[in-house]
């Protein structure tokens, strides 16, 4: 048996939670002592109760406030490419069964048994972003084990994100295999969307809205949709494909607008669709004073809440979107607000929105919530990987 260092809870912290499922143990769960800190991140250490009983296998980190990630509760597992290999085959399996395309969130972290690793596929395009320490240092057994089962052309390691910076890694990003200059085609919700793996926001592409889109699709057909915060015209791409008779995507990125409107000629829309660049806040209020409505109004912007210190500043923001979006909605229409803000649950997100909603002086109901894609499973004892919520409502 390889000789592995270990790692124990304080005697005045319970490790309960952890021994029932909960992936992470933080810094100060653990003693941290001068021997603890010479462990180099991303090392596999075991880790035990204060009185010496094993827990489990987690991945060290001693420069994150999350120390230890939870690889496998057999303190004896190796893990290797074959270890690897076994997480992409259980992960391959839902997906497969899921998409009748290869376009999807192949891996989503701890929720897929491979802590901190996003892996989204584009095709034979696989784009990997490795958020800790193990999966950085571990980054050629993740390649070659993508390559053992599927042959990829191309594979990238996404290194942008503030995961990583918390985690003490750099930002580089790397073509590991293969290269791609262009944008790719990616088939979904009867449009076809163009995404930028190595320049585009995240890895190039939100799959997590897939679900959101479609629903969205349903409310546009026969009317009009803007799509605020557009990207590359996620909503209003595929609400032209359901009969939408037109979309406007909005926008502070040119290029991402760029890329929209590429869609938009790919899958024959480019009559009925357009752009407009700008603060998504002032052209809405640019757009009121024009008299402009729309049957259909969604407000899909960054995480204006990504922490905790950030979430009182990111609730006002929401409120004010929602106000902002209210106003452009056609009596009788519909608003589709989103929120990926992994401190803002949904009874505060709601909260907010309605207030907002409710100071534009619209009153509605809600007919749907929605959440990211089922290829995004959530673990269950981790909230943060339930971070994408979306609210439906139909205003008077």
């Amino acid at each position: 048996m390889i000789d592995i260092p270990t790692l124990r809870f304080r005697p005045n912290k319970s490790p309960a939670r952890v021994m029932f499922g909960f992936p992470w143990i933080y810094s100060d769960d653990v003693i941290l002592d001068r021997r603890t800190k010479k462990i180099a991140p991303g090392t596999f250490v075991k880790i035990q109760t204060n009185d010496k009983q094993d827990i489990g296998l987690i991945a060290f980190n001693g420069e994150s406030k999350i120390t230890g990630r939870i690889m496998d509760l057999d303190v004896n597992a190796i893990i290797d490419i074959n270890w690897i290999v076994k997480k992409l085959e259980s992960a391959f399996a839902l997906r497969k069964t899921l998409y009748d395309a290869p376009f999807y969130r192949l891996i989503h972290a701890e929720a897929d048994g491979l802590p901190g690793v996003i892996i989204d596929r584009f095709g034979d395009a696989f784009v990997v972003q490795p958020n800790a320490a193990w999966a950085d240092r571990m980054m050629p057994e993740i390649t070659s084990a993508l390559e053992q089962l599927f042959s990829p052309k191309i594979i990238l390691k996404n290194a942008s994100g503030r995961a990583r910076s918390l985690e003490g890694l750099n930002d580089e990003n790397i073509f590991i295999k293969g290269s791609s200059d262009a944008p790719l085609e990616v088939k979904m919700n009867d449009a076809i969307y163009m995404a930028d793996i190595s320049g585009g926001q995240k890895t190039g592409l939100f799959f997590d809205q897939r679900e959101n889109h479609a629903f969205t699709a349903k409310l546009a057909n026969g009317g009009s949709i803007i799509d605020v915060f557009s990207h590359v015209g996620g909503f209003s791409l595929a609400a032209l494909s359901a009969g939408a008779t037109s979309a406007i995507a909005v926008d502070s990125s040119q290029p991402a607008l760029d890329l929209a409107i590429k869609g938009a000629d790919a899958s024959g829309f480019s009559k009925s669709f357009s752009t407009r660049k700008g603060d998504a806040f002032e052209v809405m209020a640019q757009l009121f004073d024009e008299g402009e409505r729309y049957q259909v109004v969604v407000c899909d912007p960054p995480a204006f809440a990504p922490s905790k210190p950030a979430l009182e500043r990111g609730l006002r923001a929401y409120e004010k979107a929602a106000k902002m979006a209210s106003k452009l909605v056609k009596p009788g229409g519909y608003l589709v607000l989103c929120s990926c803000s992994h401190a803002a649950d949904m009874q505060k997100f709601r909260k907010a929105s309605l207030v907002g909603m409710g100071k534009a002086g619209r009153k509605g109901q809600i007919i749907h919530s929605g959440s990211a894609g089922i290829d995004h499973p959530v673990h269950p004892h981790l909230a943060e990987s339930s971070y994408l919520k979306s609210i439906f409502l139909r205003l008077d």
